[in-house]
């Protein structure tokens, strides 16, 4: 367990975060935010005063399409579509900010390692060491057809994974310290006897360069990754920093705990901190905090629950009967989700429509509902009984739900010693205390 709780905001730069139709709430900001990079600057100048470790986005190249074989749903309601870029907005939020973490989901299939580095270690480089990156293999459908890639099944994905992350740590560890002179006497900026030359031939890779881009103060950018099935959490244990991960209970979380320290074990690995995704519902009363809750489910429209959900799973859902139990299903993305919340509340398993309406209202992850103090009460239990690093916090109404978070959570927190009150350091990897 991690010596206080740590907290990262999980966000996506879209209509919604992880809440269908929540754009249309009275009072969310999204619409502004998609055109005005202000709404961001003030949600991370919030993030920063509520001694957040960072922010944390979530992506979805392409669209969702899996549902009826069409990505008319994912449009008509807003589902993560459009879907801007979260690495351009992350320069505008360093500069607004000197402590804040800022992270964002790269996928392996989008990209080749060369580019990753460069992008995300110019970020770093001029932040000072305050990215992190969220490494995704790249499971969604939609992305292969938008890039016109094939796609891999799910194993052979996290394989072509470990090369990428090969290539990855050939790059950053080409600049050996003292490699940079910046001598302006004599001319010379760098000494090219401390500069490695990379020359890789894989399965999957060929590179043959030197790193785009020196070091920064943490050496590279925060690894967070989110495999959930056994593959996946043998990827995470050889190269997270902090894994993520979507849980439906505290049962699952403790599960998954012990599936990843097991998985560290065979590996020979340290076991890495866990951040697990929650949902906070603050309100003045109990009462007021279920009502907000209500509200929410009441508005989502179940057709674009269903595409977002058959998305993630890899599954068309169209034309099943939502009434009846969802039984697990093989599928090439997400087998750990598709076990993890086919049956969540003890032997009775979830209907296909309770699954789907709470993968639209938060993706799976657990709403935390009542008071601030109810609130705080919650997460430092939850903290202290799984032994978790921390949790990946996804706001409801933007940026209503932060800003109450912050102003009323956030201060219980620190009173009961559980939070910081300061920034240890100046980049990620010390905030996170990594």
């Amino acid at each position: 367990m991690s010596k206080h709780i740590h907290l990262v905001s999980f966000l996506i730069n879209s209509p919604i975060n992880h809440t269908v139709l929540s754009w249309a709430q009275p009072g969310d900001n999204r619409l502004d935010a998609l055109h005005d990079l202000a709404a961001w600057q003030d949600l991370a100048r919030t993030l920063e005063r509520g001694r957040f470790d960072g922010m944390f986005f979530a992506d979805t190249p392409g669209v969702f399409d899996r549902y009826r074989d069409s990505h008319e749903d994912a449009v008509k309601y807003g589902v993560c579509w459009p879907s801007l870029d979260p690495v351009v907005l992350l320069s505008a939020l360093a500069a607004v900010t000197t402590h804040l973490g800022l992270a964002t989901t790269m996928s392996t299939s989008a990209y080749q390692p060369w580019t990753i580095v460069r992008q995300l270690g110019t970020l770093d480089y001029l932040s000072g060491g305050r990215i992190g990156w969220n490494i995704v293999t790249g499971h969604l459908r939609g992305e292969h057809r938008a890039l016109g890639l094939q796609q891999l099944d799910h194993d052979r994905r996290y394989d072509r994974a470990d090369e990428y992350m090969e290539v990855c740590y050939k790059l950053w560890n080409s600049v050996k310290p003292g490699a940079i002179l910046a001598d302006r006497e004599a001319g010379l900026f760098a000494d090219p006897a401390k500069v490695e030359f990379i020359d890789h031939a894989g399965e999957f890779f060929s590179c043959q360069t030197v790193a785009p881009v020196p070091p920064s103060p943490q050496g590279h950018p925060v690894l967070f990754q989110a495999g959930s099935s056994g593959r996946g959490q043998q990827f995470a244990v050889s190269h997270a920093d902090v894994v993520f991960s979507i849980q439906p209970n505290v049962a699952g979380m403790k599960r998954f705990m012990t599936n990843l320290a097991e998985a560290a074990q065979v590996a020979g690995k340290a076991t890495p901190g866990v951040s697990f995704g929650i949902q906070p519902i603050v309100g003045g009363t109990e009462e007021e905090a279920k009502r907000k809750l209500a509200d929410l489910v009441e508005k989502l429209p179940i057709d674009g629950c269903l595409a977002r959900l058959s998305g993630t799973m890899g599954v068309d859902f169209a034309g099943m009967d939502l009434d009846q139990p969802l039984a697990e299903i093989e599928t090439q993305a997400s087998q750990g989700l598709m076990k993890a919340f086919a049956n969540i509340e003890g032997d009775k398993p979830l209907t296909l429509r309770e699954v789907a309406i709470r993968w639209g209202l938060a993706v799976g992850k657990p709403q935390i509902v009542g008071t601030p103090e109810q609130v705080a009460a919650e997460m430092e239990r939850i903290w202290r009984e799984t032994g978790c690093y921390g949790y990946n916090v996804t706001p409801t109404v933007m940026a209503s739900s932060v800003t109450d978070f912050v102003d009323q959570v956030v201060p219980i927190l620190q009173k009961n010693g559980v939070y910081r009150t300061e920034y240890e350091g100046t980049t990620f990897r010390e905030n996170l205390g990594l």
